[in-house]
């Protein structure tokens, strides 16, 4: 690449990341959660399913185990029976419960704040471990890469690749650190208000001037 296209191509990528912090300053998390058990929890769950559907389910579910320690003692079909609607139930119960245990007997009920502690829990990858992180304890140390974060990130040109992982490490080199969580939040809403995987909504998306793939 040429030095002047790539001076355009910095240029373009920022203006792409002050309009999404122009658009949605206020962007979150979509998981309730009171703690970093439940953020935890709630993000195992949301594996496979929505949000809506994760936050339908979590309050019965953390009415009846509060904390690591009544999880780790759950009754498997019981377990299964609260998470049902959030999809693939058993294994999702099988990690909640080897999660729980992990915690309880590891480190003392508590969350772990590290990202090689976090992925070491059952049913927690890189993804997970990064919401937790950067939600419950406000540390930055990853981008989280959801189908939303990797269809707007290759739409908007930050990225190429297809694996989340590398796509993660792509983004990392454009977004400020401080901006990773929220990043993250921003293009997911931006993904399921504008750009939709079907029908993205080129006419009437901010971005459309500086995306490569607009259909305007």
């Amino acid at each position: 690449m040429r030095p002047e296209r790539d001076g355009k191509e910095t240029a373009r990528r920022h203006e792409i990341l002050r309009k999404l912090k122009k658009l949605y300053p206020d962007a979150e998390c979509a998981l309730y959660f009171c703690n970093a058990y439940e953020l935890l929890i709630a993000t195992i769950l949301s594996a496979q399913s929505t949000d809506k559907t994760v936050n339908e389910v979590t309050p019965a579910l953390f009415a009846k185990y509060p904390a690591p320690r009544e999880l780790a003692q759950a009754d498997l079909a019981e377990l299964e029976g609260l998470i049902h609607a959030t999809g693939f139930f058993r294994a999702k119960a099988r990690n909640l419960l080897g999660c729980a245990q992990v915690l309880v007997t590891q480190h003392r009920g508590e969350v772990p704040q590290t990202m090689a502690e976090l992925t070491a829990l059952p049913g927690v990858g890189r993804k997970t471990a990064n919401v937790v992180l950067g939600n419950a304890f406000g540390k930055n140390e990853g981008i989280v890469v959801d189908t939303h974060v990797q269809r707007l990130s290759q739409r908007l040109g930050f990225t190429k690749q297809t694996q989340p992982e590398k796509i993660e490490q792509d983004l990392v080199r454009w977004v400020p650190q401080k901006d990773w969580t929220v990043f993250s939040h921003r293009l997911i809403l931006h993904g399921r208000q504008v750009c939709a995987a079907r029908k993205p909504k080129c006419e009437a998306c901010a971005l459309t001037r500086k995306c490569p793939a607009s259909l305007v």
